[in-house]
Order: C-alpha cells, then structure tokens, then sequence
C-alpha cells in the first residue's frame, strides 16, 4: 500500500489521523525479518518523514505571523489530533524492531537511541507534550508583538538593533530603554506562563518516573556521552579561562570609547567610531552574498544552498507577528532545509545566515542516508556544524575573495565575530546554569522573585565588566528574553560545547582550509550513525569540557583578534 502513499507533505496537511494511521498498521501487521527488515524501515521512514514535515511546515507557518489565526489552528489542530496518535504508533513500530532483535547495517547507535526513547515513552504524556508546544506557541505570541514607536513608525524591538550601533550614545541609550521598557511591560504575562511551563513539565518527568525534569530531559536529548556534573564543570572552566578574556574585550571597548564605565547601549557601537557594517540593503541582496561566500568554501555546499534560494526555502526579513530567533528546519519528506531568521541589515544577520546555513548543509548531507533513525544528530554536533561554517567563511567576507567588505571591514567583521565567541560562552554559562537550577529546585523556581535573584547572581558571576547600576529589573529578567528557557529547556549548553569543537575545526583550516572542509562535510555526512566523540573526531575535533582545552581555543582567538587589528 506504500506505493500510493504521497512523496509531497503539503498533499497530507489536512489529512485525518485515519488516514496516517492505515500506514501504521500496515507496518505493525507485517512479519518482520533479517529478509524484510530494510523494505519495513524503509517504509517507515516515509510515513514518519511525512508525518514530521507537515508537523513543521505547520509550526512555521504559525511562527511566520503569530497572528494568523487560520495557521494556529492549523497547528493546534495537528496538535490534538495527530501528534498524539503519531507518537503512539511510532512507539509500537519501535517495540516491534526491539524486540525482533534484528541489527541492521549502521543501526547500532540508532538501537540505542530507540531503546531510550521507548523505554522513556508515556502515552499518558503525549497530550501534555502536546500542550508544552502550544505554550511555547504563547511565548512567541508575546514576543512576536512586542512593538515601540520610534521616529514615527511602529517598529518591532528587533527592528531598533541597528539603532544600537548608532555613534550618538544618547540615541542608543534611548531606542535601549524604549525597548527595556516595552520587553518588561510583557514580565507579568511572560511570569504567568513560566509557572504553566514548569507545573507540566514536572508532571511529564512524574508520568515518566523520573525524579526531576532534568533527568527526563537529559534522556530526551538522547545524552550517552556527558552528565549534569560534566556541565558544571564545563561552566568552572569558562570562569577560570574566558571570563577574564571577556573582561579584556569590554575593558578595551570602554577605554576606546572613553567612558567611565560601560553600559548595555554601549556593546553593539563600533568602538573606533566606525559606522556600522552593512552588508546588504534587502534580503535579496543577502541570498546573492552568502551564494558567493559558500561558492569559494566549497562548491557542493554552494550548490545545496543554491537549490534554497530556487526552491524558497528562505524567510529571512523581519517583520511584525514574526516569531524571534533564527532556525533551520529540516524537511525530510522533501530532502530539504529550510532557514528562518529575522535580518534588519545588519552584519550579525550575515553572520545568522552563516550559522543557519551549516544547519541546512548538515540537512542536506545526512538526508542521504536511508533511515530517518539514522538521520538524528545531537545538537552538540549539529551546531558545530553551524558554528564551523561560521569561522570556514570567515576568509571569503572580503571583495577580493568574493565577498562584501572592502579588507578592512572584513577584519573588522572577524573581529567582532571572535570576540563575541568569547563573550558567548560566559553568557551561555548562565543560560545553562539557571536552568540547572530551575529544575534542580523546581518549587524555588514556582517564585518568580527566586528566578529572578537567581539570573542575576549568575550574572554577576558570569558577566562582570558592564555596569547595569539602575538597571536591576532589566538585567534579572534576562532570562524572559532567552526563548530556549521556555521553548526549549536545556538546549543552549549545546552551542558552548559546539563552539568549542568549531574553534578546533577552524584551527585545522588555518593550515588546511580544504582540508577542515572535507573533514567538517565527512563528519556531517555520518548523520547519527556513530557517537559524539566520534562525530567530533571525524571533523577534526576533541569532544571536550576542560580548562585545558577551552584555554587553548581562547588562547587562539586572542591572538588571531591581534593579528586583525594589527593588519
């Protein structure tokens, strides 16, 4: 019956449950041997590849303008009456493939993994899950609206970033605290919905006989390879080794601007004086950049992301009702990525759309294997494979290199980038260590004014060298404006590890950049058919943790950030 089933997930969208669900039962009726194990998984693979892109193409399409009523339902709809009943047949098939003991070729991580998702698996759980996604639907509700007047338009906070690289320091001050002020006006809605966040989540882990959401969690993001203790001291190392490299690039920033002391409207400004690096004027303009880019780094990559701008599988431009963030989102139905972001002109959205389009190449690349169970990478490898991509570019921002500054304002641009690879991990190290907390103390993080006290101690602790002085309410709420806390609880450790590995990854490409690419396109091209250290390895990189080793990825950074300034 698989043959009449549809290769294009846009024919399924308003498909009933019963009509999938003939699929499953095929599937779970059928005999199952060493004989007919790879037409089965393959079969399966279609149905649930169909299955998760109409999930995301729906979720996009809600994101895209929160305020389409028509695509909410849409999502909610799926939501309630596919998701549940999905989830449930897929735990079947996954029992059935256990219990045959049958080990198909590459399915020896993939086994592993479906052993930890069956046996993690409540169906009691799966309208909560459910109703965790709807919440996180809220959250960008209420980010997605938030909008200021500012000289005499109705401009999203997003959009008053370019005023931030302003020279007129009382013009940053002011589009900040315009911004500050309407974020915060949103702190009663956003507190309301944190308690909903954390009630259901504790009663998943309950449901799940799990003694607290974090253990949950981690066996949810398939975590083999690191602990909770391995975190902390991966935040011990950032303390000890880029925290005072940090400290460094704010101190030399207030000493270059001349100031007393350094305020948040203060970071983004071009300490020099300079004026702002634009890269682009539309987003038309930044498809045509990042194709030459990507051309020069290699030229499949340069034609995967050719096929994305053919094909439009790109939201890129900001723009009122929009969702925050940038992410890419895979299709797998279709074999294809797709990347939403929301540039306003700035070079940060040229170097989104660097980071965005490693996801799409990774996408791309381990789409070609067969089993969609083998296509699962932790996020600790698949963002090495954004944050790589980010630093392989790098050398081509130049017009002599088929790029968009003049050589000046490409070191320029790498420099900013590399300091604030430094500046992220001490700021990743609080984002990871409050939601530690949050759910290692679950009825202190019910408090509001706990979580609040909370982000701002770790503040302190992680973020010295910016003065907040009057500024308290904003810097404790923070964590309201971090959309992985609500949307996403443990996901952001992920990219200070990753950074980590993509620092390495760049370090081999500064002797062989043709070299580091092959290595980063073999390692993504693995998908998640070998472990992580082994995912790391094969791109050239030590899956690790240390002070050591963190101290010799900063020790890189600092001196190539000399050399640019030095040129």
């Amino acid at each position: 019956m698989f043959s009449s089933l549809p290769k294009d997930a846009s024919t399924v969208r308003d498909w009933s449950w019963s009509q999938f669900e003939s699929y499953y039962h095929d599937l779970a009726a059928r005999s199952l041997s060493a004989s007919s194990v790879t037409e089965w998984l393959a079969d399966w693979t279609r149905i649930a590849d169909l299955v998760y892109e109409t999930f995301a193409r729906l979720h996009l399409a809600s994101t895209a303008n929160t305020a389409d009523r028509e695509a909410e339902q849409r999502y909610r709809t799926f939501l309630d009456n596919i998701y549940p009943h999905a989830q449930a047949a897929d735990q079947k098939l996954k029992e059935r493939l256990l219990t045959s003991g049958l080990e198909p070729e590459g399915f020896a991580i993939p086994l592993r993994n479906l052993h930890t998702e069956a046996a993690l698996f409540r169906e009691i759980n799966l309208p909560l899950l459910a109703q965790d996604l709807k919440f996180g639907n809220e959250y960008d509700k209420i980010i997605g609206a938030q909008t200021v007047q500012w000289e005499g338009e109705e401009v999203t906070v997003s959009q008053l970033r370019p005023a931030y690289q302003n020279p007129n320091r009382a013009l940053r001050e002011r589009a900040w605290r315009l911004a500050a002020q309407r974020q915060l006006a949103d702190r009663a809605a956003i507190n309301e919905l944190w308690q909903k966040f954390l009630g259901l989540r504790q009663q998943i882990a309950a449901n799940a006989d799990f003694a607290d959401y974090r253990s949950y969690r981690w066996k949810h993001f398939l975590r083999f390879d690191y602990t909770p203790a391995d975190c902390a001291t991966f935040h011990r190392a950032i303390e000890q080794v880029v925290v005072p490299a940090a400290t460094r690039i704010y101190e030399k920033r207030r000493k270059r601007l001349g100031l007393q002391t350094l305020r948040p409207w203060d970071l983004e400004v071009d300490s020099l004086g300079h004026p702002p690096l634009k890269p682009f004027a539309d987003v038309a303009e930044l498809k045509a950049i990042a194709s030459s880019i990507f051309d020069r780094v290699d030229s499949r990559l340069g034609e995967y992301y050719d096929t994305m701008v053919r094909e439009s599988l790109l939201d890129l431009d900001n723009r009122k009702n929009k969702a925050p963030g940038a992410r890419c989102v895979s299709f797998p139905a279709a074999r294809r990525p797709f990347i939403f972001m929301n540039a306003v002109g700035l070079h940060d959205d040229l170097q989104t759309m660097l980071h965005e389009s490693g996801h799409a190449f990774h996408n791309f690349e381990r789409n070609l294997l067969p089993y969609h169970q083998q296509r699962h990478v932790g996020m600790e490898f698949a963002e090495v494979a954004s944050m790589s991509m980010e630093l392989l570019a790098a050398p081509y921002l130049a017009y002599d290199q088929g790029g968009v500054y003049s050589e000046t304002d490409a070191a320029r641009a790498r420099i900013e980038h590399l300091e604030k690879s430094i500046l992220f991990w001490p700021y990743m190290a609080v984002v990871d260590a409050f939601q530690h907390w949050v759910y290692e103390n679950p009825a202190a993080a019910n408090d509001l004014a706990n979580c609040d006290a909370r982000w701002a101690a770790l503040w302190q602790r992680f973020m010295p060298g910016v003065d907040w002085g009057g500024l308290e309410q904003e810097m404790m709420t923070g964590w309201h404006r971090k959309l992985h806390i609500h949307r996403m609880p443990f996901y952001y450790v992920e990219y200070g590890l990753a950074q980590l590995g993509a620092v390495q990854v760049w370090a081999n490409a500064l002797h062989d950049q043709a070299g580091a690419v092959a290595s980063y396109r073999r390692a993504l091209a693995l998908g998640g058919t070998v472990a992580l250290p082994e995912l790391y390895a094969t791109a050239g990189a030590k899956f690790a943790f240390d002070a050591d080793t963190l101290g010799r990825a900063v020790d890189l950074v600092e001196r190539t950030i000399a050399e640019l300034e030095g040129s």
